[in-house]
């Protein structure tokens, strides 16, 4: 029995640059849907950007309407301010996308890595060769915003259980990657 399709809206969220991506999950296939960035002006005041992530975050969720928001947590830097700044940028998204009424689901970056590469260590280079391996991206985004927003939205749907194979309950480890390997081997090139 084929399993209905689910849309995943995944966000990079940033102050100066937001990556989004929409995947479309189809018979254990993902298509993009949508992979871009949101530039905000940086001379604007940091409200006037907000604005812009929760009107970006609405028309995407109003247009593609999904069914879960996958987002990428801040990482804890030395800088308290842009902390700050990146947590209200992430707070707006999710805002904007509970007040749609889509669930949310946040994901460190190290977990992001790890799901898509198998490495929590993995770096912006890495990570977009390996998402060429998962799905058919058209071009190169000019930022890897994009292809981490992507990742997220990929990361959330290996997350949710939706591999072949991973009706297990929840609790219990898988093998790795030579797992996946066997139970998907056309995702193998």
């Amino acid at each position: 029995m084929q399993k209905p399709s689910k849309i995943i809206l995944g966000i990079d969220p940033g102050t100066v640059i937001m990556g989004y991506s929409v995947i479309r999950i189809s018979n254990n296939i993902i298509e993009v849907l949508e992979i871009d960035v949101l530039k905000l002006p940086v001379k604007k005041d940091n409200y006037h950007r907000l604005q812009l992530i929760h009107q970006q975050v609405t028309k995407l969720v109003r247009q593609y309407k999904p069914g879960h928001l996958a987002i990428e947590a801040p990482f804890f830097g030395k800088n308290v301010q842009s902390m700050l700044k990146l947590g209200r940028a992430q707070g707006v998204a999710i805002a904007a996308a509970m007040n749609e009424h889509v669930p949310v689901s946040e994901y460190s970056p190290k977990r992001v890595k790890q799901s898509i590469t198998g490495n929590g260590n993995a770096d912006k280079e890495q990570i977009w060769k390996m998402l060429l391996n998962l799905v058919a991206i058209p071009d190169k985004p000019k930022f890897f915003d994009a292809t981490d927003a992507l990742a997220v939205a990929i990361c959330h749907h290996f997350s949710d259980g939706a591999l072949k194979g991973a009706d297990k309950p929840r609790g219990k480890k898988s093998n790795g990657w030579g797992k996946f390997l066997s139970e998907n081997p056309e995702r193998i090139l």
